[in-house]
């Protein structure tokens, strides 16, 4: 379920987003008539209609997400609240202004806060993967210094690429990075860690195998 919420507002933007892009001028007429009063001169035409829809749906996700976590009492981590934050003033000035450049902006703002985020709470003396990750594995505290210091860095170069790649290649072709490309190395980089902590410290990760490990 909370893979599922993570993923939810991704997965619904890039659905909208195709079936608008496949559909342009019923797109644009639904835009017009439906949400024509959030945007700036109440016209949507059958180029911004993909966009914008995908961009409302997206808003729309995280709120109902972030709601839901409220109301069943369950905690709503940084990483949500900062995409909440991003999506909806980001996405708000894309639909009212019908510019696409704000909403590109918005994963690199979320990279850059949560990079700014894990260095500020290292520069304070705490670490988040060690508060978040310390019931599951068990590591030295150089090790997650060394963590925290690789996330910090995968966020700024992930926020630089998303930037090159929005003002290199065509929107459509933005929307599949952002989905896959993005997704993809995250993953990559993720799998790349697991198997750095294997090898480095491998009594961590055999007791993380055996669910010996001290519980959150």
């Amino acid at each position: 379920m909370k893979l599922l919420l993570d993923f939810l507002p991704l997965i619904l933007f890039f659905t909208t987003f195709k079936f608008a892009e496949g559909h342009k001028d019923a797109a644009a007429e639904f835009a017009t008539g439906h949400v024509g009063m959030l945007t700036s001169g109440g016209v949507v035409t059958p180029d911004q209609a993909p966009m914008l829809l995908a961009t409302l749906v997206a808003i729309a996700a995280t709120l109902l997400t972030v709601a839901w976590l409220r109301l069943r009492g369950r905690p709503v981590e940084p990483m949500t609240w900062i995409t909440l934050a991003m999506v909806t003033v980001l996405g708000g000035l894309t639909v009212w202004f019908h510019d696409e450049t704000f909403i590109k902006w918005k994963p690199t703002g979320v990279y850059w806060a949560l990079a700014a985020v894990y260095w500020g709470s290292a520069a304070l003396g705490k670490n988040l993967l060690a508060l978040a990750l310390g019931g599951q594995l068990r590591l030295p505290a150089p090790a997650w210094a060394a963590l925290n210091r690789a996330w910090i860095l995968f966020f700024v170069a992930m926020g630089l690429l998303n930037i090159a790649v929005a003002y290199t290649v065509s929107t459509p072709t933005w929307v599949n990075f952002k989905v896959f490309g993005a997704t993809g190395l995250m993953v990559a980089f993720i799998v790349g860690q697991t198997v750095w902590i294997s090898k480095a410290w491998p009594d961590a990760a055999a007791e993380e195998s055996t669910g010996d490990g001290p519980t959150a």
